[in-house]
């Protein structure tokens, strides 16, 4: 049987894991805002700048790819990608060898602009990692890093 200090300590524990969770849930909420507001001062809907952003940080990648990444139908990713070739955001380039094979790019001189209005987040978040230590740093890295992956593993078991 547990005693009263490992039962308060569990206790204490469990309201600690669920106001983490609360936590990134209201960071979710506010990135979400603040995607929407650059989204709309830039004409690109929420999806749109997500897969912009996955293409940014991976390179070039195919269609079929950025749709796996996304979690999106390659369907809805021919629409989406319709977009930012209009909007001069990506070009679509094809394979001498294969021109079946396209690789999905951004245009490099526009991604200025979408830095410019997360500059002020930027900023903050400059300011908020300042009060931290190093190890500090290294272990939130780590935990932010561990819940992407778990987050995946969920999505990817719900797509499964």
């Amino acid at each position: 049987m547990k005693s009263d200090t490992e039962a308060n300590a569990a206790r204490r524990r469990r309201r600690l894991v669920v106001a983490v969770k609360q936590s990134l849930r209201d960071l979710r909420v506010q990135l979400s805002v603040l995607n929407h507001h650059v989204g709309v001062k830039i004409e690109l809907k929420d999806v749109d700048m997500d897969c912009l952003d996955l293409i940014n940080r991976h390179g070039g990648l195919s269609p079929s790819a950025l749709a796996r990444s996304a979690g999106l139908h390659p369907a809805t990713m021919t629409g989406i990608l319709d977009r930012l070739e209009r909007g001069g955001w990506i070009v679509r380039e094809r394979s001498s060898s294969d021109r079946r094979a396209v690789t999905i790019r951004t245009v490099g001189n526009r991604s200025g602009e979408i830095f410019r209005h997360f500059s002020g987040m930027n900023t903050l978040m400059d300011e908020v990692c300042a009060n931290y230590t190093e190890a500090e740093l290294e272990l939130i890295a780590d935990f932010l890093q561990r819940s992407t992956g778990a987050g995946r593993d969920a999505s990817d078991e719900l797509a499964g």
